[in-house]
């Protein structure tokens, strides 16, 4: 069942609190606003209603530098993996800088077609979907290995250069000020600069049980929550949106942050 990936089981709220004061000594650089998107998992109809929400917010309240950082988890679980890339291999929105960033799902996707043995996992965590986004067809039920060869082979043959390029070349971090966005989470104890890529990707209760001043706080994804969970040392931002509905984006200027969300 999809609630047993969330982490709290409080239910899903329509509108997260729209003006909060910062919990930290955080800040975003002078003249910036960051907004942040949380896993999209194949669900383009809610990231167009998000941006054109962000879009909105913007033009009301002008600033000279906007970013728009996605946390990664662009494909599986959801059925439009595949425009999902196009979208956002298509211009960014007018006067904003993008930063899209590499997701657990992404190194799925890069190490099934390379052969990888984790294709099992894969298809039953969201890769399924992916395949059909592409017209590659599975039969239902258990997959022979001669099926998930074809698959494998099928898929291969189909997936534009410019994804796979784009997939290879996103980057695991992204800093701003005293915020650091990553897909996961981090490794405590372990110093910013020399973080592992599969913590980055993969972590979980390491990091998100971990009380400790990380010297920046962490935004991350990949472990969904009914609403966004806000500590003093991280914010998670994945609200399930495949499942739920609700596509959540931080908003991130000076020392305070608010929410936008579908």
């Amino acid at each position: 069942m999809i609630s047993k990936l969330f982490r709290s089981k409080k239910p899903a709220r329509a509108e997260p609190p729209k003006h909060l004061e910062m919990v930290t000594d955080a800040a975003v650089p002078a003249g910036a606003r960051v907004y942040a998107i949380g896993d999209i998992h194949g669900r383009l109809d809610l990231l167009r209603k998000l941006e054109a929400q962000i879009a909105a917010h913007a033009a009301a309240d002008p600033i000279s530098r906007k970013v728009l950082i996605y946390i990664g988890d662009y494909v599986d679980r959801g059925y439009e993996s595949r425009a999902v890339l196009d979208h956002l291999l298509a211009p960014t929105l007018p006067g904003f800088e993008r930063v899209t960033l590499k997701g657990n799902h992404e190194d799925f996707v890069l190490r099934f077609l390379a052969g990888d043995d984790m294709a099992s996992m894969w298809l039953v965590n969201g890769g399924r979907e992916t395949l059909m986004s592409y017209d590659v067809m599975m039969p239902p039920g258990v997959d022979r290995e001669e099926q998930v060869e074809a698959a494998r082979q099928q898929f291969g043959e189909v997936f534009p250069a410019a994804h796979k390029d784009f997939l290879e070349g996103l980057p695991l971090s992204h800093r701003e000020g005293g915020y650091l966005f990553v897909h996961a989470g981090i490794r405590p104890g372990v110093s910013l600069e020399t973080q592992d890529e599969a913590d980055l990707l993969w972590i979980r209760e390491a990091f998100l049980n971990n009380a400790d001043d990380h010297g920046a706080v962490v935004v991350h994804g990949h472990t969904p929550v009914a609403e966004p969970d806000i500590q003093p040392n991280r914010i998670g931002i994945d609200t399930g949106a495949f499942a739920t509905g609700h596509l959540t984006c931080i908003v991130l200027e000076g020392r305070s942050y608010s929410f936008l969300t579908t």
